[in-house]
């Protein structure tokens, strides 16, 4: 299976020149991509696929010398962007979604150029990518597994490198760990069904205040100022934090849910229609339960742990003792049926998820 390992890049200002002279220059052919493709069928009907612009790669490098510094699977990497993208435009009109027709990325819009088999190397202890040097890595933990592609992404004025590895896959252990179940939520980011609550940290709210002061003081400035790009970083940085420090949470809270589970029941749940709750939507997006969900997922199948997704209809007004049907608002935060059983409604939930998995069976057993 696939995992990525991404580390901090420290690069000499010369390096850092040249990382943002090689993304200037790739977002400059994916926008031409976009616009041949565009022009090509508004002139003359015709579609211009991948392998057609990939063939021109040789004549652009011609016409312009500068992309002969540049590798070339780096280059292919950007035609493979713009294929993807209108992919993505045309399956979504099939689908009769909102389409989104492929549009042109500004300087804040394309942050990373990836290398595959060639055009990089591990020397030393530092990372020489081809035509910009052997740069400095902050080594946080060793990479496992078989090196695929290197992808180097630009964050505000940071620099990373992630290496996409092949590793082993694990196969299911034995379950000599209970089944466990989880019910997401606002008031506790996380509820275990043996009881156990995750608290929600709620980062953006706690720096909502720095960023919209940082936002107003960008809002000043004139617009293509100096001035203006320094605030317009300080904009970023202030997310670049809160972003980090959510990430870091559900890295640390997905590791602790796997390392007590045999097996795990989760909610199979709709965050994009749950933010159009214009109510709810600014609690749901700080939580970042996609986020979480996708880490526990990928933390789990790593260590061999099966995760079961379930529908999430009704998991908070059934009861987890007699499966009766307990209406309640979301201001009432105690379950109390009328077979005896009394529990928080966030556990019962969550014992709810793990009966409709199936794992109950083999919690009991477990435990």
């Amino acid at each position: 299976m696939r995992r990525a390992y991404q580390y901090r890049l420290c690069p000499t200002p010369t390096q850092q020149e040249r990382l943002d002279w090689t993304l200037d220059r790739c977002r400059e052919l994916y926008n031409a991509c976009v616009q041949e493709r565009r022009d090509a069928y508004r002139m003359c009907g015709v579609s211009v696929g991948f392998y057609e612009q990939k063939r021109q790669l040789p004549a652009i490098k011609d016409a312009r010398p500068e992309y002969k510094e540049i590798g070339s699977q780096v280059l292919q990497n950007v035609v493979e962007r713009v294929d993807k993208a209108f992919v993505a435009f045309f399956r979504r009109i099939k689908a009769r979604q909102k389409a989104g027709y492929p549009r042109f990325k500004g300087r804040d819009r394309y942050d990373s150029f990836t290398f595959t088999q060639a055009g990089w190397a591990l020397v030393e202890g530092r990372l020489r990518l081809g035509g910009i040097g052997s740069v400095k890595v902050r080594w946080s933990r060793p990479i496992q597994g078989r090196i695929k592609t290197v992808t180097i992404r630009r964050d505000a004025d940071h620099w990373y490198a992630s290496f996409s590895c092949e590793v082993d896959h694990v196969a299911p252990s034995a379950p000599d760990k209970p089944a466990i179940g989880i019910d997401m939520g606002l008031e506790h980011f996380a509820t275990l069904s043996t009881g156990k609550h995750i608290a929600n940290p709620r980062h953006f709210r706690g720096g909502e205040a720095l960023l919209a002061r940082r936002q107003q003081s960008l809002a000043r400035k004139k617009r293509g100022s100096n001035r203006r790009k320094k605030a317009k970083l300080l904009v970023a940085k202030a997310h670049r934090k809160v972003r980090n420090q959510r990430r870091d949470f559900h890295h640390k809270a997905a590791n602790g849910v796997v390392a007590q589970a045999g097996a795990i029941a989760v909610e199979s749940l709709n965050t994009a229609g749950m933010v159009k709750n214009h109510s709810l939507a600014k609690s749901i997006s700080d939580a970042g339960w996609a986020q979480f969900l996708t880490m526990l997922g990928y933390k789990a199948e790593g260590a061999g742990v099966q995760v079961i997704a379930v529908n999430p209809s009704g998991t908070s007004q059934a009861c987890s003792a007699c499966g009766a049907v307990v209406r309640k608002d979301l201001s009432t935060r105690w379950h109390t049926c009328a077979c005896g059983a009394s529990l928080q409604r966030d556990v019962n939930a969550a014992r709810i998820i793990l009966k409709r998995a199936g794992l109950a069976r083999q919690a009991a057993s477990v435990a």
